[in-house]
Formats: C-alpha cells, structure tokens, sequence
C-alpha cells in the first residue's frame, strides 16, 4: 500500500515540491544592484568621456538644418541663380560662336577659368550657407572639443558578432523606425503638395517652356522646404533620444561611483585615520598647555575652559584649552595633576567655550567675571593679599 501511495504522481509532485522548498535559499539582492547602472554619470566621468570623443551629438538636427536653409536660399536667391546659369549659358555659346579654337590650350584654359569662375559665383553662396549651419549645429550641441580618439582603430569593431549585436539592439530599432518615419514623412508630404498642385498642374500645357520650368522648379523647392521642416521635428524628437541614451550610457555602477572617489578624493579609510591622528596630535598639543594655567573654569561636568594670564604677553587672559564632555574631564584630570586651580562657575565656562578659541583673548564682556575668578585663585595661592 505504501508503495502504491508513494509511485503515484500526486504523491511524486508533493515530494518535488517539498525539496524545492527546502533547498530555497535567500539571495542579496543587492549583490545583482552593485552590477547594474544605476548612478547618474559624476562630473568626472562626463569629462573623461567628453575627452574620448563620447558626447551628446543628434547628426538628424545637422542634417534637417542644412537641408532646410540650403532650399530656404535656393528660393530666396532664385532670380540671382537663374541670372548666373544664363551668364554661364551665353559665356558657353559666345565662345563657341566667336570661332573658339578647340586645339589651343590658352583658349581652353581660359574658358574653363571663366567657367568655374561662374559655376562657383552659383554654388558658392549654397555651400557658405551649408557649411556655416553645419558648423552652427554642431557647436551648438557639442562646443568646442579636438580629439583623435573615435579615430583609434578598435578590433571589437571587426567583431561580427557585436555588429549583430548593434543590429538587433535598441539602437538598431530606433535608427529603423526613424529611417521609415523620414521615408513616410516625405512620401505623405510630397503626395499631398502634388495633389494640391493638381489643377495648376493641368494648366501647364497652355505655358510656354520657360514658364513651365520656373513653375516646376518653384514648386519642387516649396515641396522641400515642408518636407524639410518636417524633417528638423523628426531631428528634435532625434536629439530628445540621444539625449536619453547618451545619459544611460554614462551611467555608473556603485562600485564605480566608490573607485572614482577614492581615486578622486582618496580613500576614505585612509583620510579618516589622517584626521583622527590629526586631532590626536592637536589634543595632545593642547593638553599640554594646560599645567602653564592659572585656573581651570568648569561647568563642572561637561565643560572646562583652561586660562592664563600673563600681562607681560597679553592684555587679557588667554585660553590655552578647552573641552567638553570627555576632553572636559582630560583638562580636569591634568590640571589636578598638575596643581592647577578648578573654579566651578556654569555660565563662565559655557561662554568661554562657545565664544572663544584657543589661543584668542577672553572677550571684554567677560572681564569682570574672569578677573574676579582669577582674582579669588591668587587669594588662594598666596599671589594678593585677601583684600585685594
């Protein structure tokens, strides 16, 4: 009977079951977080990537911006373009006409001078404008930066597997989405410019060629400064991306972000026993002064206040220590030792320590309540007579 019970599949699953909850064990979480990026970039780490050439830079706001100003030019210098085209026309069919000697090279060179001369008068103000916006752009969206570091060969570069990788990533989709949106962007929009051309469209076979052609050509640069436009919104929502990625790039890890400091600042370990030594020291030093006193003002518990006056050195008492809590019962301990005088006076010693640092002077409003202090200790060592 137990055989039965226990070869049934009931029985076999409750028994899994059992042993997976048993062998469960607890995971530190944390231990996956110190792997993942979930620090903002440090001022340091952006610097050094700026260094390598890795900045914020969308090639779509260039690119649109181009194309945008270079059509907005064509339109607005067409009469000074056509009058230059038909110069060079006229320059092309003078020559030819005035009985141009094609077996001399002076003539040939010379009309090939005047043809660039005036192929450059037409495309010149195009290319300034291109190259001036492209320069704008990028100047704008990285400053000033020279390095030689994208250029470096890198060998994961040659690796196929990774440009697999770059294909099939999130990357890869976004420039494919983007790639169809331009494509759809310039089909609806030149469908629709056409389709709203459609009547005067039909009207073109009652023009004359010249007609014909300026009509085309104002037509197709309109179509382009929309399909342009378009294209400079598809290059924000671009930068907005580019943006985003090029913050979660940076991105660090703790462990990263602790290395840096300690590169940066040092180790934190190290600058705590420093300081620790520090004050040891600066104690030790302080303590030190404490027999030369000639009272020890206490709270009595939790400040002490050690003072000297010396009126060859300083016009008023000085405070040589001072203390509170555990360093107040160290200044005690050693003034006793040392047969320095302990006055209890609470709001004494509480001013003192609050308002005045070792080495300094006790201030003027405090003078009457120190000289009666002091005062009282020369009465008790003999230093004045009692009546004084």
């Amino acid at each position: 009977m137990n055989e039965i019970i226990a070869g049934s599949p009931d029985y076999r699953k409750q028994a899994i079951q059992f042993q997976v909850r048993r062998s469960t064990v607890r995971v530190n979480l944390q231990f996956f977080a110190d792997g993942q990026k979930t620090e903002k970039a440090t001022p340091k780490r952006r610097q050094d990537a700026r260094e390598k050439g890795q900045v914020l830079h969308s090639r779509e706001i260039s690119s649109a911006l181009i194309l945008l100003f270079v059509f907005l030019a064509l339109k607005a210098l067409g009469g000074y373009i056509y009058s230059e085209i038909a110069a060079l026309f006229r320059l092309c069919t003078t020559s030819l006409a005035t009985g141009f000697n094609a077996d001399s090279m002076n003539e040939i060179n010379g009309l090939l001078g005047l043809v660039l001369i005036q192929l450059l008068k037409i495309t010149g103000p195009l290319f300034a404008i291109a190259l001036f916006i492209g320069v704008g752009a990028t100047y704008a969206q990285v400053g000033s930066l020279f390095t030689v570091e994208p250029l470096k060969p890198k060998l994961n570069r040659l690796n196929p597997i990774n440009g697999i990788k770059r294909i099939f990533s999130l990357r890869g989709l976004t420039e494919l989405i983007k790639s169809i949106l331009k494509i759809v962007v310039i089909g609806v929009v030149g469908w629709k410019s056409i389709e709203a051309e459609a009547v005067n469209i039909a009207k073109l076979m009652n023009l004359d060629v010249l007609s014909i052609v300026g009509y085309i050509a104002s037509t197709a640069i309109n179509v382009a400064i929309k399909i342009c436009m378009c294209m400079v919104a598809i290059a924000v929502l671009d930068f907005l991306y580019q943006w985003w990625q090029y913050e979660m790039d940076l991105r660090m890890t703790k462990q990263e972000v602790k290395e840096e400091y300690k590169e940066t600042e040092g180790n934190p370990e190290t600058k705590q026993r420093i300081r620790s030594k520090q004050r040891e020291i600066s104690t030790r030093r302080m303590l030190s002064e404490v027999p030369k006193a000639d009272v020890v003002i206490t709270n009595p518990t939790h400040y002490a206040v050690a003072i000297v006056y010396d009126s060859d050195k300083a016009p008023a008492p000085v405070v040589v220590a001072k203390g509170q809590d555990y360093l107040a019962q160290r200044i005690k301990e050693v003034a006793k030792e040392n047969g320095v005088e302990l006055v209890e006076n609470r709001e004494v010693a509480q001013a003192l320590y609050k308002s005045v640092d070792i080495g300094q002077q006790v201030p003027p409003e405090l003078y009457q309540a120190v000289a009666e202090i002091l005062a009282f200790v020369y009465r008790l060592k003999g230093k004045v007579p009692a009546e004084a």
